[in-house]
C-alpha cells in the first residue's frame, strides 16, 4: 500500500520537479482558451449541437494530438520512415511530396503553423526536462500520457472561456 502512495505521491510531484511539465500544461489552456474564441459561429442558439462546431474542435484535437505523438516519439518515428523510404524511390517520392504539400498547407495558414510549433516546443521542452530527471518511459506510453496532459489543459482552457472566468464582464 505504501509503494502505491509513494507512487501516487512521486507522479502529483513530477511538474514541480520538471517545471517544463507546468509550461505544457500552460500552452495547452492558452490553446483551448484560443480555440474557443476562434471557434466558427453558425448564429444557432446552441452552437454545442452545431455540425461544423464539432468538426472544428475535432480537427483541432486531432491536430494538437498528432503534434504531441510526433514531438513524442521522434527517434522511433524516423527510424520506420527511413526504413520506408529505402525501400524504394516511389515510396520516398510520395512521401516527399506529401510532406512538402502538408507542410506548404500549413504555411498557408500561418496562425495554425504558429499553434503547431508553439505546442511542439513546449512538449520537446517537456521530454527534455523528463529526460533531466531520469523520467524515460517508453516511446509510446510518452506520447499517450503527453497527449492526455495536453488534452487535460485543452479541456480546462476550454472551461474556463466558456464558463466566463476570463471575460472580464461583471454582472453588477
Amino acid at each position: 500500500m505504501s509503494r502505491v502512495i509513494g507512487g501516487i505521491l512521486r507522479l502529483a510531484l513530477l511538474p514541480l520537479r520538471a517545471p517544463f511539465l507546468l509550461v505544457l500544461l500552460l500552452v495547452s489552456i492558452y490553446l483551448g482558451i484560443h480555440w474557443v474564441v476562434n471557434a466558427p459561429q453558425q448564429g444557432l442558439f446552441n452552437a454545442e449541437q452545431d455540425p461544423v462546431h464539432g468538426l472544428y474542435w475535432t480537427v483541432e484535437c486531432l491536430q494538437a494530438v498528432l503534434v504531441v505523438v510526433v514531438a513524442s516519439v521522434p527517434d522511433l518515428l524516423l527510424s520506420q520512415l527511413s526504413a520506408l523510404m529505402a525501400a524504394s524511390r516511389v515510396v520516398t517520392l510520395i512521401i516527399s511530396l506529401l510532406l512538402v504539400t502538408v507542410g506548404g498547407l500549413y504555411l498557408l495558414h500561418l496562425s495554425a503553423l504558429a499553434d503547431v510549433v508553439i505546442l511542439a516546443a513546449a512538449v520537446l521542452l517537456a521530454r527534455l526536462d523528463l529526460i533531466r530527471i531520469k523520467v524515460v518511459p517508453s516511446p509510446l506510453f510518452a506520447a499517450f500520457a503527453l497527449s492526455g496532459y495536453v488534452m487535460l489543459g485543452v479541456w480546462i482552457g476550454r472551461l474556463l472561456q466558456l464558463g466566463g472566468l476570463l471575460t472580464g464582464s461583471s454582472d453588477a
